[in-house]
This record gives C-alpha cells, structure tokens and sequence, in this order.
C-alpha cells in the first residue's frame, strides 16, 4: 500500500520532495496535497509532477487552510518545505493532529518555537524526521567511519571552516534568508547542516557556544567599498543588472521566473533583492567556539563571499589528525544552473598518524547528488530503507541540537557572553 504525503510549502526546495515522490518512488509514495501562499507556484508543482511523471494532479490548499488539507486528505506524513520561521507552525498542527512529519533543515529558528516542537513531540508521540541530507553524502559518512573506528584516537579538537562564495553566498542576501526574523541568520540556516554533521561525526551534542559575527562585505552600507556605483531596491527591471555580478535574471530562467516572478503577484514575495540594499539583519562573517559534551573543541567559521564554495575540516586526537577538504559546485537555488544539488568538484581526505607516513582514503561515489548521497536519502524516506550502519536518519533531537548550537550563537553574538545549550532548551 502506498505512503501518503502532503507538502506545505511549493518553493525552490519543495521540488526535491515531490519530485522524488511523484518520480523514483511512484511505486512505494503518493502526493495528495500541496498547501502554499501562492497558487501560483502550486499550479507549477502540478505541472511539473502531471508533465514529467504522469502523477496525477494533486488538490492544492491556500496556507490558511492547512487544516482542512489533512481533514480532507488524510496524509500518513507531512512534509514541511515553508520558509524558516513557520516550520513550527505546521510541524506542531500536524502532530497534534496526529501526523508524522517531516522537515526540511532548519527544524525551526529559534529556543521557543524548539521547545515548543521538542514539547509537541513528546504529547503526541508522532515521528519528526529532519533531512540531513549533507549526512549521507559519501565523504561524510567515511569520516564518521574514521573517528568511529579510532582511526586517529580520541578526538580532542577539531577546525572546520565553510566557504560560500559570491554566487551561492550572495543568494541568501537577495532571498527571504536576508532577514534574521526569517531564517535565524546562517548560523541557523546554513550551519545547522555544519554543527549537525560535527555532531554526527563525534557521535556527541554542543554544550556551550561563544560567537563573534558582523556584516562585513554586503549590505548598503558596504556598497561604496564593494565599488557598488548604483543602487536598485532589486534586480529585475534594472538597466544595470548585466554588468553586476551580483544580479540574478529572473526572467531569464524557466524554473526562477515560474517559481517566483509569476507568483510575486499572489506570494508578495520578491527574489531577486539587492545584495546591498538597507534591510539585511542577518550577518556575513561568523566564528564560533563550540565546547561538546564529550569534551572536544571546535573552532568555526563562515564567510559568504569567497572566491570558492566547500569546506575544510581538520579532526586532531591521540593518534593523529584528519584533514578533509571539499570544493563543491557553486549554484542559485532553485536557478538550474547546476546537475544535481550539493554536485561535487573535488574532496580529499588525508589521514595523518601520529608516527607513521601520511595517506589519502578512498572515497567511493555513486550517481546522484551529493555523491550518491541524496538518493540513499530519498530511498530512506519514500522507498524501502536498508540497515544502515552509520545511522544517518536524522530525529527530531538531531534537528534540535544541530540548530542549539547557531542559536546560542546568535545569542552569543548578542550578548559577548558564553551560552549554554542547557539554558536554552530542555529535552
């Protein structure tokens, strides 16, 4: 019998759920509801599912009836794809209407709304389920096999920076992203995909967190340095936008302009910001101190406008050190302008032991995005998952503790203080 789901939320990341839905795992899955502001985009999502993959069209639901979407529907998951700051909203109704759910990364954006999910899950004693798909992807999991297997020891420190470049980073400073109030700012957004894989990794959670961040390179007042001699409230319709590295074309791309220029009239919502207009309250640059509950260190940081995208990680223990090094392809979500999500153009992973000589690991890749690590995710979640060894299925408390860590640094960021997971949430 197959799996019903219903999806809030139609935007540029939805597709990667019902497309997987409605394609690959038609045999085993079901779409029967799509629930949005816009009906716009959900007449898209139709189109796409109906034309690509003969899935029939699903009934689509305004957001204020979400409600009435499960009453009428009867899904057996929920699958929440909305902006940020209403993932708690849906996840909590759902539950308490007695649905699973699943979630797209970020589980919410700030301590209240996750103790109020954290509360929600414990009443209902529904399955929450965040998709860490980051998790998956080979090199990943061959490193949470290094530390497990004590390949370099006891782990004591670790260094892990991540790179955004001035195509992918410059991305979330023209979307809804820009906004704190939406997104908790990247070190929620963004590094709970970071802090989640750490706490993956060293099988642990944070305990305190001290951060440092600021609006360095975009935003109004950092135009004149930038160079920046115009100035639009966006870039659609500017005369200047095909000399500025920083515009997009929404018009230009068939998937951009039907997902958000023919739905700005019914969402209110414009894509294509100036990456140097006055309202951005999320920050650039961060770094961050974790302390974890085992006892390791980690030194973070992220910068959005690098002339490369991907990460370093160093792991340093009793026996040695591990330095991975990944460079992925730079993309705009949702733009097409890339094969597959997270597609990558280089990884090392170098183990280094403390008395012997220094040797690269094998990394085997499979078809897909993330190396082969999304469609072992997808197959998780709509097909018919395998044991998996390394555990990589992601519960509510993982969504939580990958998010405390970019919480307690926004407050950190703050306050000049050190904060303590504990005194943010109670599990």
């Amino acid at each position: 019998m197959k799996k019903k789901y219903a999806q809030v939320g139609t935007g540029g990341r939805a597709g990667f759920y019902y497309e997987a839905i409605a394609g690959t795992y038609q045999e085993t899955s079901e779409l029967v509801g799509f629930c949005d502001v816009s009906q716009t985009r959900m007449d898209y999502a139709n189109k796409i599912i109906s034309e690509k993959y003969g899935h029939v069209k699903v009934p689509t639901y305004f957001y204020t009836d979400f409600d009435k979407m499960l009453d009428e529907t009867h899904p057996d998951v929920v699958i929440v794809t909305t902006v940020d700051r209403v993932h708690d909203q849906y996840i909590i109704r759902a539950m308490d209407k007695g649905y699973d759910v699943i979630t797209e990364k970020p589980m919410t954006i700030d301590e209240k709304k996750a103790q109020a999910i954290v509360d929600c899950q414990k009443r209902t004693g529904r399955s929450l389920r965040v998709t860490f798909n980051y998790r998956y992807a080979p090199h990943n999991t061959k490193l949470r096999e290094l530390i497990r297997d004590g390949v370099i020891g006891d782990v004591f420190s670790v260094h892990f920076e991540w790179l955004l470049n001035t195509k992918h980073g410059a991305d979330y400073f023209r979307r809804w992203h820009r906004n704190k109030y939406n997104s908790g700012g990247l070190l929620v957004h963004k590094a709970t995909h970071h802090f989640d894989l750490v706490n993956f990794w060293l099988n642990t959670y944070p305990e305190t967190v001290t951060a440092l961040g600021s609006l360095n390179f975009y935003g109004m007042k950092n135009a004149e340095k930038r160079g920046i001699d115009h100035f639009s409230y966006r870039y659609h319709g500017d005369p200047n936008m095909k000399k500025d590295p920083f515009a997009i074309d929404l018009e230009g791309n068939e998937k951009l302009k039907a997902l958000y220029l023919d739905a700005e009239a019914d969402s209110g919502y414009i894509r294509d910001r100036n990456v140097f207009s006055d309202d951005i309250s999320i920050e650039d640059t961060m770094g961050a101190l974790v302390h974890y509950h085992n006892g390791v260190i980690m030194t973070y940081s992220l910068n959005a406008y690098m002339p490369w995208e991907g990460f370093n990680v160093v792991f340093n223990g009793s026996k040695g050190r591990i330095e991975m090094k990944v460079v992925e392809q730079s993309y705009i979500n949702a733009g097409g302008e890339r094969g597959e999500e997270g597609a990558l153009t280089g990884k090392t992973i170098t183990v280094f032991p403390m008395f012997g000589k220094p040797y690269e690991v094998e990394i085997e890749e499979k078809e897909g995005g993330h190396g082969g690590g999304d469609p072992v995710l997808l197959n998780d979640l709509f097909g018919k998952p395998v044991y998996d060894e390394f555990h990589r299925a992601a519960s509510h408390i993982d969504g939580v503790m990958s998010i405390m860590t970019g919480i307690a640094a926004n407050h950190s960021i703050a306050s000049g203080q050190t904060v303590s997971i504990s005194d943010l949430i109670h599990l």
